[in-house]
């Protein structure tokens, strides 16, 4: 009988935010009992910059490459876990889809400045965004700032989607890894209440679900005006528990239209605790997992 190996692909740039994810993924790796690929990625020159300087790319890949090694090392004798590295050449996010689907990873984390400057929300091109876009496993994104090493609290935002199984799963199998409480929230805009019964037996029995697994729950019906909007709803109500951890779901659509759903995106971008995106494997018709 084969075992899957569980291996976290953690894209790093040495930047703040990537040593913090860095740190957080090994946390994870070891109640996982993961095995740890570190990425670095040296994007090419275009053509014309090419013509202007000296082509020094395996030096400087060998420079990268023994600095993750470094990386590697401190931390493999912390943790005590397996840790490999690779060095590639190419566009950022593109080389972190092709060696997570290459070392068959079941989970990207990565860091995140959040919002860009300068570029209008709608088309955010950012390496965090095609990543969570196009991943074919879960992808954490964390934000630069400090985070403890456990979590306690998981929120689990869910509407009247397809794949409301799919992402109930995968936050059963992580609050396991931490003994942690999910609580399960809907935002129900007030022009919206042909729904609300419907809402109401979904979260009554999604909490059942996760209480019959054996895990701390709650679940919760947020009504608010349409000018509040569900993101700032689900922020605002995560600060309230002081959470660790916001799961949501993308869309198969999204690989297509070449950008997230826009509540996706915004509260990837605005969170300031990790957030884990999943796309549902299914391809028939879903609506978007943010929409009401």
């Amino acid at each position: 009988m084969s075992i899957v190996t569980s291996r976290i692909l953690i894209p790093i740039g040495f930047s703040d935010q990537s040593i913090i994810a860095l740190g957080q993924a090994f946390n994870l790796a070891k109640i996982k009992k993961s095995e740890i690929i570190l990425l670095s990625v040296i994007e090419e020159p275009n053509k014309i910059e090419s013509l202007f300087l000296d082509d020094r790319t395996h030096e400087l890949q060998q420079k990268v490459n023994d600095k993750l090694v470094e990386v590697g090392k401190e931390y493999t004798e912390e943790y005590d876990i397996h840790v490999e590295t690779m060095v590639a050449k190419g566009r950022v996010y593109e080389k972190i889809i092709e060696v997570a689907g290459m070392v068959n990873a079941d989970l990207i984390v990565m860091g995140t400045n959040g919002t860009p400057k300068g570029v209008v929300k709608k088309v955010i091109g950012s390496n965090a965004e095609r990543v969570v876009r196009l991943a074919h496993c879960p992808v954490i994104t964390i934000k630069g700032k400090q985070h403890k090493n456990g979590c306690d609290n998981i929120i689990l935002p869910l509407d009247l989607e397809k794949q409301t199984k799919e992402k109930v799963t995968l936050a059963i199998e992580y609050a396991r890894y931490w003994n942690a409480t999910i609580r399960v929230v809907s935002v129900l805009l007030r022009d919206k209440q042909d729904i609300k019964d419907k809402l109401v037996r979904n979260l009554n029995q999604v909490e059942k679900f996760i209480s019959d697994a054996d895990l701390e729950c709650s679940s919760e019906l947020l009504e608010v005006n349409k000018g509040k909007g569900l993101v700032k709803s689900i922020l605002d109500y995560e600060k309230r528990f002081e959470s660790d951890l916001i799961l949501i779901m993308t869309r198969q659509e999204d690989v297509f239209s070449n950008k997230l759903g826009t509540a996706a995106r915004e509260i990837i971008y605005q969170s300031d605790i990790p957030v884990m995106s999943i796309k549902p494997h299914e391809r028939e018709d879903v609506p978007s997992p943010f929409t009401y």
